[in-house]
């Protein structure tokens, strides 16, 4: 059975980043997502009034934030970082703030953009949006509505 309320339904997720973070929105009811544009960061800060506006526009019912943590699970200092900025969406946005494992989703999501475009040249075909959208199929996969396995 999931922890996470039956009430959120609407999720926007983050991979964040020093220079770009990612976004997705998806809805747990149809387990649906698609990546939005990212927006810029200065060394790991983001624009809040940008992502005041976006929020505001998407209407989440909470965050998801993907964890870089190391592939032998523990902390790295971007994983310290992603999980300060989790924390503070929820203190800004008063909305729960979620953290989702994301080892090895921005290589995946870099893998598909090489099989799609057939380029190497990440600025043309950012990556960001596409690893957040990894990362909240993910949790959703793990945290799917209760409501849903009667």
């Amino acid at each position: 059975m999931s922890t996470v309320p039956d009430r959120i339904v609407h999720v926007m997720a983050f991979d964040f980043g020093t220079k770009r973070i990612g976004i997705a929105i998806g809805q747990r009811l149809t387990g649906s997502s698609r990546a939005l544009e990212p927006i810029k960061a200065n060394n790991g800060a983001p624009n809040w009034e940008q992502l005041e506006a976006i929020v505001k526009e998407w209407q989440p019912d909470a965050f998801v934030t993907g964890l870089p943590l190391n592939m032998d699970g523990s902390q790295s200092d971007m994983s310290l970082r992603a999980a300060k900025f989790a924390r503070r969406l929820e203190g800004r946005l008063h909305k729960p703030s979620y953290t989702q494992d994301e080892r090895l989703t921005s290589y995946e999501a870099k893998g598909m953009v090489i099989s799609d475009s057939g380029e190497r040249d990440f600025g043309k075909h950012s990556v960001d949006g596409l690893a957040a959208q990894l990362i909240l199929e993910s949790w959703m996969n793990e945290n799917p509505r209760s409501s849903e396995s009667q």
